[in-house]
């Protein structure tokens, strides 16, 4: 991908280049070398956003007496980078001080 965006880049200004350029095609084939180049860099250093953890059809989690129960994803202090849970399962608690969730937990 990269590669070929490297050749879109210079194939234009390349072509006006070869055929004895005028003041005009020079400025042109630098603007528009200039502005690929941008581009290309601009897109090189977007952080990604494709999840990196996914959880998918999880099953049912349950906690009674106090415990917990999570179906999905769990991050410490919200790190990991991005993440996606889909169709995660039941989460139930019974009891004092139980807890359950679905889907992505950010703990402490």
């Amino acid at each position: 991908m990269t590669v070929a965006a490297a050749l879109v880049i210079v194939s234009t200004p390349a072509f006006w280049l070869f055929d004895g350029p005028d003041t005009g095609q020079l400025v042109g084939a630098s603007v528009q070398a200039a502005t690929g180049v941008g581009a290309l860099l601009w897109a090189w250093f977007q952080p990604t956003t494709e999840a990196r953890d996914i959880a998918a059809r999880t099953g049912r989690a349950e906690a009674s007496s106090g415990g917990r129960a999570h179906t999905g994803i769990r991050r410490r202090h919200g790190r990991g980078g991005a993440a996606r849970v889909q169709q995660s399962g039941d989460a139930i608690a019974r009891g004092q001080g139980s807890s359950a969730g679905t889907g992505i937990d950010y703990t402490e």
